[in-house]
């Protein structure tokens, strides 16, 4: 019996056992796996790679994108102003040669216009500021007039147009307010 036992482990030892070739193909598919597993990893990590430094390419685009948009946004505006300023460089050629007052006043008139019309056109409005209520958010109040010809914190002169772009305020008009004089005697006469 003892001589089977020994004969047993060395026939063990010569044939691999069906647990040892379970062990071998399990290993032998650890290492196929791990394989895999590695060059998805690779492949993975390169398509990150190339999504980042498209991104990062996408991002410099936009950007000088958007330089050249704010570097020539008013580019319209400006090429027609250019036909304004055309106007009067002709008017003052012409008072060089003509000294005619009203040909100059006119031509003044029709570039002003061309003006108003450029504005209107890029919706630049005037804000009516004469005879209003004073009103801080639209008008800068550069002094106050004693007067009992208007009522109290009414703007009764406009020394400075102002103007909106659509509905945001560009400039404010500058002004001159009313204050009440009446005030001031019929306090004094009390007192």
């Amino acid at each position: 019996m003892v001589k089977e036992e020994k004969q047993s482990k060395g026939k063990s030892s010569t044939k691999d056992s069906p647990l040892k070739k379970a062990k071998i193909k399990d290993n032998s598919c650890k290492k196929e796996d791990s394989k895999g597993l590695e060059e998805q990893l690779a492949s993975e990590k390169d398509r990150v790679l190339r999504l980042s430094a498209e991104f990062e390419n996408y991002k410099k685009r936009k950007q000088r994108e958007s330089d050249e948009f704010k570097k020539f946004a008013n580019e319209t505006v400006f090429r027609q102003l250019l036909t304004v300023v055309d106007n009067l460089e002709r008017a003052i050629f012409s008072t060089k040669e003509n000294s005619d007052e009203d040909g100059l006043l006119e031509g003044i008139k029709l570039t002003y216009k061309e003006i108003l019309k450029l504005f209107e056109t890029y919706n630049v409005k005037p804000i009516e500021a004469e005879n209003q209520p004073f009103d801080p958010n639209f008008h800068q109040a550069v002094t106050q007039i004693e007067t009992d010809d208007f009522p109290d914190n009414t703007v009764t002169t406009e020394l400075q147009k102002g103007y909106l772009l659509h509905d945001r305020l560009i400039r404010p008009a500058m002004v001159v307010v009313s204050k009440r004089a009446n005030k001031e005697i019929t306090e004094n006469i009390e007192n």
